[in-house]
């Protein structure tokens, strides 16, 4: 089969792109690498969005939430409803490996065999791929790039590496849940500006009240089996330690865009090359859609204003189709 829309990954904004696609009649397939909305999954268990759950329904498809901001179990519900109740054909675990032109569009070749597309989009996120600290002994396994539940890390030394959301939430979290103690690393010179509204005054007087040591302007040199090592400005410091959470951000798979064959702009943000009117990258027929748009200015693109995102993308495949006399 020969499919009008080909959309790599099933997230938000490759639900967003299907629904669209289905709507205006066009045959798709979403290919997603993990679980539907893989990337909301690994968030933390007791994550509160930002956004109110008005923001970030899709297709103007109701989102219930009991409160005015939804939580993670609640944004997951919702997208697993939305992929049920509309029906989208989308294959799961399947991850693409590379993509090649044809004679009528693409063919991507994934771990599970191949397809065929008149048109692709690329709805990858950045979430699943981390930034990592790059220092000796990151691979070991009490270091991890994603947060979870702060059970784990009961009376255990806890470094956590990052001040924005995620790793405010992670110390505030460890710290309230009876961690043995809970130091931060920051980069600069302060918590996150971005920090959520709410978190940031418990953050901030935690901090000066010393519940939670924080060494600002500091960066992780070494990870040991029980020890951490941390460069500050006062000099070398060495912590004992038993886990450390590195809450240090994320970046678009742009391995995954080398192999599909995007062109990438020389900003500073490295975004992806596409018509900022019709989505579409340098390759006829191959749109960009949500966050990946943004490169590795992160903290531009969120779910809520990338919601047109997907009949933007469906209207130019239909206009291409009606120039065609299709």
């Amino acid at each position: 089969m020969i499919y009008d829309l080909i959309i790599i990954g099933g997230g938000p904004s490759g639900i967003n792109v299907a629904i669209s696609a289905k709507k205006a009649g066009l045959t798709h397939l979403i290919l997603e690498k993990g679980m539907v909305v893989n990337s909301l999954f690994n968030f933390p268990v007791n994550m509160t969005f930002f956004s109110t759950s008005l923001k970030l329904e899709i297709h103007d498809i109701p989102f219930i939430s009991h409160r005015d901001k939804p939580t993670r179990g609640e944004a997951l519900e919702y997208y697993r409803r939305l992929v049920e109740s509309q029906q989208l054909n989308i294959s799961l675990y399947e991850e693409v490996q590379q993509m090649s032109p044809d004679w009528e569009g693409y063919e991507i070749t994934t771990s599970k065999g191949t397809h065929r597309a008149k048109a692709v989009c690329v709805a990858t996120g950045f979430y699943d791929t981390p930034r990592y600290l790059n220092v000796p002994g990151e691979d070991l396994p009490k270091v991890k790039h994603y947060y979870d539940d702060p059970h784990a890390y009961i009376r255990q030394h806890v470094l956590v590496v990052g001040a924005a959301n995620s790793g405010a939430d992670a110390a505030l979290e460890c710290y309230r849940k009876g961690a043995a103690s809970v130091t931060m690393a920051v980069r600069g010179p302060e918590i996150n500006p971005r920090v959520k509204y709410w978190v940031r005054p418990d953050i901030d007087n935690r901090i000066k009240e010393g519940s939670i040591k924080a060494y600002f302007n500091s960066t992780v040199s070494e990870i040991r089996a029980d020890e951490v090592d941390l460069m500050t400005p006062d000099g070398p410091v060495t912590l004992p330690n038993d886990f450390v959470l590195a809450m240090t951000g994320y970046t678009p798979n742009y391995s995954l865009f080398e192999a599909l064959g995007l062109e990438i702009g020389d900003d500073e943000a490295c975004k992806p090359v596409f018509n900022p009117d019709t989505l579409e990258t340098s390759l006829p027929d191959v749109y960009m859609a949500g966050v990946a748009c943004g490169g590795l200015a992160t903290a531009k693109l969120f779910i809520e204003n990338t919601r047109d995102h997907g009949d933007i993308i469906v209207n130019n495949i239909l206009a291409k189709k009606h120039e065609a006399g299709q």
